[in-house]
């Protein structure tokens, strides 16, 4: 989906991949012991950042000290190219047990046959505690291919300390961030930093101007309509004023560093930064909702998801593992640990959880945040989107081009919806 932060493990994926198969343990069942006990070998693919994996990888070495008999082969991937890593691997029937899938994702994975119906296995416990919008990106044909394990969206985050020596509110809506560049001249600093290279940030800029990228239920593209010109240019019109700077490369990189360097006074991001944006700014760091457009305030709806192998041959194992990874006992951990949205609705009532500000914060705004279309062609529409917001960016196309050229790409991919 966005971030491109993370350790990856591309030596070992190879190496890792020719293990997904486990050891089969000849009861047809695939990770049961002949004593009952749960065996065998669960490969499994973390696409979480730097930050986030040290917290995964101890989750699930917690597993095997529950399970002696199971061996988690933990392999830390990059988020970038995960999704055609996974299709590449499953096509040759190499692909890991269990995958930290992207909400996008699950809809192609499951449309090629690559992912276990879960319905009806050990893998869904208390599938009721699950909130509903996490939950809906699971579905797939009336079947569950996959279970929610943290969710998220997208808010504001801003440097108190700077806001303050420049006398400006934290703002509600992109015409007061464009109002405040003038207060922050004086001291060098511009207000907000866009992401240009990752299409992810560019949908506040839609939904706030009452747009979508598609209707998946009329089957009809959108983003070319009026509210989707509207949206690309109030994207260029912050860049062109001075109210932001952006980049069509590095993105994440380097808005992290001009936020924690004190060079942009507020960003848009997610409760994966939580983390790194705390360690940079401490106190200073302040979270409030995106900034609405002209029509609306809108964020999209993110998350992860486990998602298991249809050719696990452990899938005992592989059922148990996800189960575990995404318990209360897990996300409570993880939520406590790292900040990220729990997705089961009785992790929020911990008293720790309920303690922990930033969910405070970020929980309200995922209960209110616009889904997005679950669909198997979902990812792939942001590559079109990313290509068309670069040329507008770089001065090769104007936002009416740049919506025009997007929709057109989108009409190319929805063929069928023709």
């Amino acid at each position: 989906m966005r971030r491109s932060i993370g350790t990856t493990a591309v030596v070992a994926v190879l190496a890792l991949a020719a293990t997904a198969c486990g050891g089969d343990d000849g009861d047809g069942g695939g990770g049961g012991g002949g004593d009952g006990e749960l065996s065998g070998t669960v490969t499994y693919w973390d696409t979480s950042n730097e930050t986030e994996a040290e917290v995964f990888e101890a989750v699930a070495a917690d597993f095997e000290e529950l399970h002696p008999g199971v061996t988690v082969d933990y392999v830390n991937v990059g988020f970038d190219d995960a999704q055609n890593r996974f299709k590449n691997a499953a096509g040759a029937n190499e692909a890991p047990d269990v995958m930290r899938t992207e909400v996008a994702w699950v809809a192609d994975f499951a449309s090629l046959g690559y992912l276990y119906p879960l319905d009806d296995t050990a893998a869904l416990e208390d599938q009721e505690d699950f909130l509903p919008t996490p939950w809906a990106s699971t579905q797939y044909e009336g079947e569950t291919f996959a279970v929610p394990q943290v969710t998220d969206t997208l808010a504001l985050f801003y440097n108190q300390a700077l806001l303050d020596q420049a006398g400006v509110e934290v703002p509600a809506s992109l015409a007061d961030v464009e109002a405040s560049t003038g207060a922050f001249d004086e001291d060098g600093v511009t207000p907000l930093y866009v992401r240009g290279d990752d299409p992810y940030w560019f949908l506040p800029f839609l939904y706030g101007e009452g747009g979508d990228l598609v209707d998946a239920d009329a089957q009809e593209v959108t983003v070319d309509n009026a509210a989707g010109v509207a949206a690309f240019e109030t994207m260029q019109g912050l860049i062109d004023s001075g109210a932001a700077i952006t980049d069509t490369s590095e993105g994440w990189e380097n808005m992290m560093s001009a936020f924690g360097n004190g060079d942009v006074a507020m960003m848009i991001n997610g409760p994966w930064a939580i983390a790194d944006a705390t360690a940079a700014l401490g106190e200073d760091l302040g979270v409030a909702p995106v900034p609405a457009g002209g029509q609306a305030q809108g964020s999209p709806l993110g998350g992860w998801n486990y998602a298991v192998y249809a050719g696990t041959p452990d899938a005992d194992a592989s059922f148990e593992f996800v189960k575990y990874m995404s318990s209360v006992e897990s996300q409570t951990r993880i939520t406590e640990e790292l900040s990220l949205l729990p997705t089961r609705a009785s992790v929020y009532e911990d008293p720790a959880v309920q303690g922990n500000e930033m969910v405070g914060f970020f929980k309200p705004a995922v209960d209110i945040a616009h889904e997005r279309p679950w669909i198997p062609q979902a990812q792939s529409l942001f590559e079109p989107l990313r290509v068309s917001i670069e040329a507008m960016l770089t001065g090769s196309a104007s936002p009416e081009e740049a919506a025009a050229d997007t929709g057109e790409a989108f009409r190319d991919l929805l063929e069928d919806w023709q």
